[in-house]
This record gives C-alpha cells, structure tokens and sequence, in this order.
C-alpha cells in the first residue's frame, strides 16, 4: 500500500534548465563564447525527470536558460505540453551581481525572446537568477523583472551563510513586494549540491520544519545533477567536490521525495497560498 505524504502542504519543485558547461562553477572554463564547442547532454535527464514528474502526478516549474531554448526548441516544446510551468534562468547564466541594471535587461530580453519563440510569451510566469545573484545590493533587479511583466521571482535566499548568495534579513515567507512583483523565496540548504552531499533523512527535516510553520518548501534541481557519466573536469577541489558528489544519488533520492510530499508549480503554490 503506497504511503502518503508526510505533509498535506504543497511545495514547489523548480528545475533550472541548463547544462553541465553552463553552471556557474565552470564559469571561468567554459564561457558562453564556447558554449557551442561542448557536448550537449541535456535532453537524456530532462527525459528522466519528465517520466518522474509524470509517474508521481507533480507538475513542475522550470526555469530555462535562453540559449538551450535556442538550441533546443523542441525540448522546450515538451516540457511545456506535458502541462509544466516555465521562467526564465537568464539568456547566458551571467550572475545578476556582475551587470549592471541596463546589461540585465538586455540579457532579461534575450532570453524572453528565446523562450518566447517557442511559447506563448504570456505563459512565461518567473524568474530565477543565475546562481542565485539577486541579493540586496542587486534588488534593482526586482523593479526591472516587474517591468517585463513577470508575477513572481524565485531567486533570493533568505539568509547569509553562503559565500555567493544570500539576502540576511529577507523575509523567509512568500511576500508581494513594493517593486510590483512577488517574491518566492529559496529554502535554504534544499536542493542542488545539498541535496547530493546532506543524507536524505536533512532533506526531509528540512521540508518538515518549513511545512510545520505552514511554508511550502522549495525545491531545485539541474538536469547535469542527473547525469552521472558527464565529463569530469578538473576544477579546484571545493568546487569539483561541490559539483560531482553523489551524482548517482540524485535519482533514487528523488524518487523518495516526491513520494514523501506534495509538490507542484511554484503557480500552483502561490494560488494554493492566495497570491
């Protein structure tokens, strides 16, 4: 008999649509000048956690870099008929903390034509920075992704203890904010590299602590994180370590979450919360 889930509340499960040469760990390996030199490895796990996503009832937000929309229309195609909910993740992956106010729109646009070549433009609904790079000295950002017309973002993560990111201080809470936009924010430690390197039991702690104060939780991953016979490159030890621990973990941990909660759009979290 198939359990149910450890919380009625529903979460969100977010998917940053980019390859292994695009993450911000390779940044000064792999610009996006020689993108196109590189193996294209993405359509493999992204077929995976379609099957996944499909075989547990949940549909997904997914957050697509422009230029894999550009290189591959028809993955974005399937994404978006199998009913899942897409944002943007920048054009090229450029972190939000290295431009400036007019080079992120110029990047935001770019990106909204890639997507928008292939869907509806007005089903375009978030956004979510590159690394995580809206932190407070980048909130200029937030006034220029309500200009473009996007409901929410989901890129700011509420606390300080990371040497890239964070907003300390920042509501830990989904909150309309005064820039016109509402902010979905991280919770922290659940997703990613996290969800590779802590055991399963701190996942579901983490869930648990935020679904008992009444919060969705929310959830990320990467399609690269799926891929365990991506090529390895030699990278300083932190971030080669960051990068390709438990790498086969990733599936069968998935498959343990997804049974254990309820997860949905981050659309469907905020209508479930009357945003």
């Amino acid at each position: 008999m198939k359990r149910g889930p450890v919380s009625e509340i529903l979460n969100a499960f977010s998917v940053d649509l980019e390859d292994w040469f695009c993450v911000g760990n390779m940044e000064n390996i792999f610009p996006p000048s020689i993108w196109h030199e590189q193996e294209l490895r993405i359509e493999r796990p992204v077929a995976y956690l379609l099957e996944l996503l499909k075989k547990h009832g949940v549909r997904a937000t997914f957050f697509v870099l422009g230029w894999i929309a550009e290189r591959r229309p028809e993955l974005l195609r399937k994404i978006y008929d199998a009913g899942h909910e897409i944002g943007l993740h920048s054009y090229e992956h450029k972190r939000v903390t290295s431009m400036t106010r007019e080079t992120f729109e110029i990047d935001l646009l770019r990106a909204f034509d890639a997507v928008s070549a292939v869907i509806p433009r007005e089903c375009v609904a978030g956004y979510r920075a590159p690394s995580f790079s809206i932190v407070e000295k980048t909130s200029w950002a937030l006034e220029s992704l309500a200009s473009f017309g996007l409901k929410y973002d989901s890129s700011i993560v509420p606390f300080s203890g990371h040497p890239d990111y964070g907003w300390k201080g920042f509501p830990e809470v989904i909150n309309s904010l005064p820039q016109g936009i509402i902010e979905v924010p991280m919770t922290p430690g659940f997703g990613g590299g996290y969800f590779r390197l802590f055991p399963y039991v701190v996942t579901k702690q983490i869930v648990k602590k935020a679904n008992r104060r009444g919060k969705p939780a929310v959830f990320y991953i990467h399609p690269w994180e799926l891929d365990p016979e991506q090529p390895r490159i030699n990278l300083p030890p932190t971030k080669r370590f960051r990068h390709y621990v438990n790498l086969k973990k990733t599936a069968p941990r998935l498959e343990r979450l997804l049974s254990d909660f309820r997860f949905g759009t981050i659309g469907e979290v905020l209508n479930e919360n009357g945003f």
